[in-house]
């Protein structure tokens, strides 16, 4: 027996589906509505900075320089002189139409007789300053066939050193002799006439002797 006011469904007859439960809620009519404005976006993005600095240069090995640096001791930058001036004469007789041949020939034979005398001055300048090794040097290859170095060395230590000498004038021939007087720690004196011959490869003036 069951109350009359709250019958309860009994089973589904056979061959009926089943009946769903009066009482159940109702499903929400609408959905919910998604946001009406999504967020917007920044307006701006940020700028990126308008200059950056530049990178330092990688570390190098240094400066180079251009050039070499000529020898500044005094015998050999005369000698770099001298081959400056060799190199002027060529370039002004490159162009010897503008000045004359006769100028030219007097420029020319006047350095050539500098480069003669600049020779024997450093070569005395050697031997007074007991730099036997640099005026062996400044001698011409046919003297140093003759004489080696040792030898050369030898002929000075029984004579007097050197306290002042004066280079003259060139003389000019067959060949070229450079005197000059030079003077001595016992207080005598001599007159010498060098023999010079010209270095076929570098052009430069060497002693080859005495003459006499």
């Amino acid at each position: 027996m069951t109350d009359a006011g709250s019958a309860t469904p009994g089973p589904p007859a056979p061959g009926h589906p089943p009946v769903p439960p009066r009482n159940l809620p109702a499903p929400p009519h609408h959905p919910p509505a998604p946001p009406h404005h999504p967020p917007a976006p920044p307006h701006h993005p940020p700028a990126p900075p308008h200059h950056l600095p530049a990178p330092p240069p990688p570390p190098g090995p240094g400066v180079q320089p251009p050039f070499v640096a000529p020898p500044t001791d005094g015998a050999r930058q005369r000698r770099w002189l001298a081959v400056g001036l060799s190199v002027a004469a060529a370039l002004i007789l490159c162009v010897g139409g503008l000045f004359g041949l006769g100028g030219l020939f007097v420029f020319g034979s006047q350095m050539i007789l500098d480069q003669a005398r600049t020779a024997v001055t450093d070569y005395l300048t050697a031997v007074q300053n007991e730099e036997y090794g640099e005026a062996y040097a400044q001698l011409c290859d046919s003297r140093r066939a003759r004489v080696d170095e040792t030898q050369f060395r030898r002929s000075f230590a029984n004579k007097p050193g050197i306290t002042s000498f004066t280079v003259g004038d060139p003389i000019l021939t067959s060949t070229m002799v450079v005197p000059a007087s030079v003077r001595f720690e016992d207080g005598t004196a001599d007159a010498v006439r060098y023999l010079l011959e010209q270095d076929t490869s570098t052009g430069e003036f060497e002693v080859c002797g005495e003459e006499g």
